[in-house]
């Protein structure tokens, strides 16, 4: 552990949070200048927002992930492995006396345990520990689910080979097994006969008490779950709870294929009837009440088919893909900066759900597995006026793996348009420019892995 290092940052700037329907600002007596918040891990983003808001930041973050734009801005840098308890909990008593922080913060997967436990340790309000763990770990969200009466699926754990063949007998084909805590659908398998649970069980050995090396290394793969297959359209729900209330600010229509668990792309306002609208908002508010969700945004996946509504899974932070970005576009309402500010008692609570002023998408960029030779176009799409960011993540000699989950997208582009129709047609326009040439000779032997 790297001993505690007092940073000096630059002046905040106030923060705009563009909200129909609430009043941004300070609570009564609660001026920002006076606010310090202990921050647990987080992008370069999270920190921004906090800054932006002109509070104190004690950034707890770990060494892996540390980087010189995050160590000048934050206030007082913490290197330690935010994810230990044991190490933690001392560290953060030290920190209160020291810093007197008056809440904490963390919007991203690996923090949100240990801020929620850190809130309850201190007496803070918030979203509890055991929430913020049944939120995260699927197998406990299912067995909560199924304690209420909220889950008509079959679902199991996996426990052997056996285990898979008599879920097999329970639920039928075609079902699914994840992993119980990972996330952008890492290790995900669907399983379409009997004849494929021999190569699934290798999988599952394969991947038991590895990093998710790909996305972040905080996560072992330890457990595997099964679940009945989902069919109909997916979706996700974007929402911000205050208090126990819980307000829609946006539902996601996701762009799929289902030939593998690679998310395509996001669009909103998703377009759906009138009906169905309501259906979906109300099954992810039944949804939040019942998980024990009460303050901060949250992102639920769900699926709306012959079942009916049916959450597959959700988080209490905003979701990834660049959903923040579209929804700022097309609402006006910064997801993170309300994650932020809630707790610090900076901002109103939404008054209700917000009307939609345009659309917005990002579509991802995927090629087929080999090596790079050359990329061309992402400074042509970024000069428009109508793109909100775009990105590749690969170089020429990089690999290009075989298209499993959201690790294996080589980029993105996010645009805002009048709305969904127009702006998916324009991120389909636009990626199509972006050019990744890829030489399939050359593609990495085990990959696939």
């Amino acid at each position: 552990m790297t001993a505690p290092t007092a940073q000096t940052a630059p002046a905040p700037a106030p923060a705009p949070v563009p909200t129909p329907g609430a009043t941004p600002g300070a609570t009564p007596g609660a001026a920002p200048g006076e606010r310090t918040v202990l921050l647990v891990g987080g992008t370069d983003q999270h920190l921004e927002r906090a800054k932006d808001l002109g509070v104190r930041v004690v950034l707890l973050q770990h060494p892996d992930k540390v980087n010189a734009f995050q160590t000048g801005l934050a206030d007082v840098l913490l290197m330690i492995d935010y994810t230990d308890w044991a190490t933690v909990r001392p560290l953060a008593e030290a920190a209160r006396e020291v810093w007197d922080f008056d809440t904490v913060v963390s919007l991203t997967e690996g923090g949100l345990d240990m801020a929620a436990r850190l809130n309850d340790h201190f007496g803070f309000p918030g979203t509890r520990p055991e929430v913020s763990r049944r939120m995260r770990n699927k197998y406990l969200m299912r067995q909560h689910l199924t304690d209420h009466g909220r889950l008509s699926i079959h679902w199991d754990r996996v426990t052997d080979r056996e285990s898979l063949d008599a879920f097999a007998g329970r639920a039928g084909f075609p079902f699914i097994v994840k992993p119980t805590d990972a996330t952008a659908s890492f290790g995900l398998i669907r399983v379409d006969g009997a004849g494929e649970l021999d190569a699934v069980w290798e999988r599952i050995e394969e991947l038991r008490g590895r990093r998710t090396d790909r996305g972040s290394t905080l996560y072992t793969v330890n457990e595997f779950l099964m679940e009945s297959y989902l069919d109909g359209p997916e979706f996700s729900v974007e929402a911000l709870s205050f208090a126990g209330r819980h307000v829609v600010v946006a539902v996601t229509e996701k762009l799929v294929d289902d030939t593998h668990f690679a998310e395509l792309g996001h669009a909103l306002p998703a377009r759906l009837a009138p009906q169905d609208h309501a259906r979906i908002t109300a099954a992810v508010a039944d949804f939040l009440d019942t998980m024990g969700v009460t303050d901060g945004p949250s992102h639920t996946e769900l699926r709306l088919g012959s079942r009916g509504p049916v959450v597959i899974e959700s988080h209490n932070r905003v979701g990834g893909g660049h959903i923040n970005e579209l929804v700022e576009a097309a609402y006006g309402i910064d997801l993170m900066g309300y994650g932020m500010a809630w707790p610090l008692g900076l901002v109103e609570p939404l008054a209700g759900p917000p009307a939609a002023r345009a659309g917005a998408c990002t579509r991802f960029v995927l090629r087929d597995p080999g090596t790079v030779t050359a990329v061309s176009g992402v400074e042509e799409v970024a000069a428009r006026a109508d793109v909100l960011a775009v990105e590749v993540s690969v170089r020429p000699g990089d690999p290009v793996r075989p298209l499993r989950d959201n690790w294996d997208r080589l980029g993105f582009a996010a645009v805002t348009a009048a709305d969904t129709d127009a702006a998916i047609a324009l991120c389909e326009r636009l990626t199509a420019r972006i050019r990744i040439d890829v030489d399939p000779a050359a593609a990495l032997v085990g990959a696939a892995t």
